[in-house]
Parts: C-alpha cells; sequence; structure tokens
C-alpha cells in the first residue's frame, strides 16, 4: 500500500472503512501511530489482531492491546514485542525498550497459558532475552510455557537448573530438564538420583548429555525395576565395559542382540555377549507339535529342557524378560519338582516366601527371585523379597521346606 493511499483519516472516517480495509490499515507498516492507536480499541477482532502484528504500533497502543479482552490479541502482541528483543538497546535503555520489557512482564504472567507460550515459543534460544523473563517462563506449570524454555534457553546455567530441580515447579520440569542439549554432569547426577522415571528415561536417551560412570553403574543397578530403560542404556554412547556386562544381566533377548552388535566395545566384551546371546538362543524352546495344546507344549518344552541338562537360571530368566508367566510357572514347577497347581497357588496367593522357597526347591539362586516375583507373584518393588549379602536366601532352609510342603498340601 502507497503511502498517498494510507493519509489519516478521523475516527468517523475509519468507520466508514470496510473491516478488510480497517485489518489492511492496522497490518500495513507505513499507517500512522495515531491511526494504529485508534485501530487497538477497534471492535473488530480482525483489526486489533492485525494492529497487534505490527511492529510500528506505538507505546500506547501496546497498553490497550496488552489488557484486549480476547486473549488471542494478547498472545499476538506478546509474540510480536518478544521478536523485538534481539535488536533492542542492551545498555542505557531506551524509553522504548524499558517499554517492551515492562510489557512483555506483564504479559508474562497473563492468565491465558496461549499468551505465555507465545512468548516462550519466541524467546526459548535468545540469548539476548532478559533474564528474569527466561526464570519466570521456567517456573511456569504449564508445559508449553515452560518446556521449551527448560529444554533450550541458553541462560538457565547450572545453578539454575539445579535449583530448579530441587524445588520442582511442575511435574514435567525434571524431565525437560534432561532433554536438554548439552547436559552437564553435575545436572545429570541430580536428575539420575530422583525417583522420576521419566526424567532419567528422558535422561539416558539424551546422547550428548554427560552422565558419569559412577552414576550409570547406579542406574544399572535400578534398571532390573525399570524396563523402560533399558534400551536408551544398550544404545548409550561410550559404554563402559563393566556396564555392558551388567546390562547383559537384565536386558532382554534383542536387546542384547544389540548391545552384542556394537561395535565400540573391546573384543572380550563382545565376545563374552555374543556367548551369552548363544546362551539364550539354546534355552529357547523348540517348536510344538501340529494340534498341540499352549499348556501342552509349554509342559513337553520344559521336560525337554530338564532332560537335556539346559533347564537353568538362563531359560528361567528368558521367560520373565518375555513376560511368558505361562512358561515362567511350568519351567519352574519341572526345576522344582512339584506340581503346577502349586507354583500357581504361590502367584494367587502372592506368596514373596512361596516363590522364593520354590527357586531355592528347583536349585535356582536368588538372581531369579526378583523377576519371578514380579512376573508371576505381580509384586512391586517394595514387596520383592531380596536376597542378603553375596545372594544368601532371605528365608532359612526349614521355613522354604515348610513353605512347599504348605503349597503343595492346599493345591487340591
Amino acid at each position: 500500500m502507497t503511502g498517498a493511499a494510507v493519509r489519516p483519516l478521523l475516527p468517523g472516517a475509519l468507520a466508514a472503512l470496510g473491516e478488510a480495509a480497517r485489518v489492511r490499515l492496522g497490518a500495513s507498516p507505513e499507517t500512522t501511530p495515531e491511526m494504529l492507536h485508534t485501530l487497538a480499541a477497534d471492535p473488530s477482532l480482525m483489526v486489533r489482531a492485525a494492529a497487534a502484528m505490527t511492529g510500528a504500533t506505538p507505546l500506547q497502543a501496546h497498553r490497550l492491546l496488552a489488557t484486549d479482552g480476547d486473549e488471542r490479541v494478547r498472545a499476538l502482541l506478546a509474540r510480536t514485542l518478544a521478536q523485538l528483543i534481539p535488536n533492542l538497546p542492551r545498555r542505557d535503555r531506551s524509553a522504548i525498550a524499558e517499554h517492551v520489557f515492562a510489557t512483555l512482564t506483564d504479559l508474562v504472567q497473563d492468565a491465558a497459558e496461549r499468551v505465555r507460550a507465545a512468548i516462550a515459543e519466541v524467546v526459548r534460544e535468545m540469548p539476548e532475552a532478559p533474564r528474569e523473563l527466561i526464570l519466570r517462563l521456567a517456573q511456569d506449570s504449564a508445559v508449553p510455557v515452560s518446556e521449551p524454555v527448560l529444554r533450550l534457553s541458553p541462560l538457565l546455567g547450572t545453578e539454575d537448573l539445579l535449583a530448579l530441580l530441587a524445588d520442582l515447579p511442575a511435574p514435567h520440569t525434571a524431565t525437560a530438564i534432561a532433554r536438554r542439549p548439552g547436559l552437564n554432569a553435575s545436572v545429570s547426577d541430580a536428575i539420575a538420583a530422583s525417583a522420576d522415571s521419566r526424567a532419567v528415561t528422558a535422561l539416558l536417551a539424551n546422547t550428548s548429555a554427560a552422565i558419569r560412570e559412577a552414576t550409570l553403574d547406579a542406574l544399572i543397578a535400578r534398571a532390573a525395576e525399570h524396563t523402560e530403560w533399558h534400551e536408551p542404556l544398550v544404545h548409550r554412547p561410550m559404554l563402559p565395559a563393566r556396564a555392558a556386562r551388567a546390562l547383559a544381566e537384565i536386558v532382554t533377548t534383542q536387546l542384547l542382540g544389540v548391545l552384542a552388535s556394537r561395535g565400540d566395545l573391546e573384543p572380550d566384551v563382545t565376545r563374552e555377549l555374543q556367548r551369552r546371546l548363544q546362551e539364550r538362543a539354546r534355552a529357547a524352546p523348540p517348536a510344538g507339535a501340529p494340534g498341540e495344546k499352549p499348556l501342552e507344549q509349554a509342559m513337553r518344552q520344559a521336560h525337554t529342557l530338564r532332560d537335556a541338562g539346559r533347564l537353568d537360571e538362563a531359560a528361567l530368566l528368558a521367560a520373565t524378560e518375555r513376560a511368558d508367566s505361562r512358561r515362567c510357572a511350568v519351567l519352574l514347577a519341572v526345576a522344582a519338582g512339584v506340581t503346577l497347581a502349586a507354583v500357581e497357588r504361590a502367584a494367587t496367593l502372592r506368596s514373596a516366601k512361596g516363590l522364593v522357597s520354590l527357586i531355592w526347591k528347583a536349585g535356582f539362586t536368588m538372581r531369579c527371585a526378583a523377576p519371578v516375583q514380579t512376573l508371576l507373584g505381580r509384586l512391586g518393588p517394595s514387596q520383592v523379597l531380596r536376597g542378603g549379602e553375596s545372594g544368601v536366601f532371605p528365608l532359612t532352609a526349614e521355613e522354604m521346606r515348610w513353605q512347599i510342603e504348605f503349597l503343595q498340601h492346599i493345591e487340591g
């Protein structure tokens, strides 16, 4: 639109124009400040929105638009003002700069999430943004507002992040921080020490996050109860040999295959992992006969493994990793020399002592205890019966014999 076409008009003359013409006036950089101020109070939402998107809108008009009754207008103004930040003077702020920052400070407290999110979307990676504004956004309880800033803002230093983790303003805060590129080890330690499984999963999946070897070891030790951590752990860059060996004890056969195929492990570690993978393959059940019922097939396969001397802990653990409760129960019954009903009774009663006693009777170690109790007994981490030092069973032999007799006696 040319300058001749945009000449000052009186409010009455503006009212005579159609809405489309007023929208064009509000969007034009050539419209005078006086006219933009008038358009900022226009009864039409579309006209006010056009004025909110115009960087040349005068300061007085900003005040009108910042309190507009429609949150869409306020959001457009918030985005427009945030986009001005990089071009504002940093020293001896001018009146314009002071006004922009003051208006944004008001808008960042707007009741409408859309308005606050509009600011966050613009300033999330902006190094020139006011630090106070960034901290306010980072503490917002709404995900669309705080998440972009928590994840990307260069103005949030280690102390800021640790303070946010120590006093979480919202449930998603730790997960957003865990996804930050180049996260340092101190912040990673704080996330790893938390009970927030989603945040730890995000941390492990963040391949640019620095994680100390001791921290990684501690997470692997907890990972038996957090299967969602297994895949990102297997794919962690620069995985130490000790960590790879520990993971091989708990991950599924599929993930063990991924682990064994990594090209960055020492040759002896790779050979050990491949050997473990082959052992699991040998422990896999043979194909069933045509028309054979699933339970009959499982019992036949268990007896075949026992007769071949292959009904061992690896076979039982492979069943727990696949969450195959039927096969797990059958293998445990055959290995322990009890009826399947006895194992099912222990599972139905959710008896940690009963299941641990069956593992003992089968000649297995406490290494199998937690996975079997979790799968068959559906027991939570706090309910699982764990062994003592060096894998010692937590019950006496006499008590475990009593448990087995009890399960067999009441099965009928």
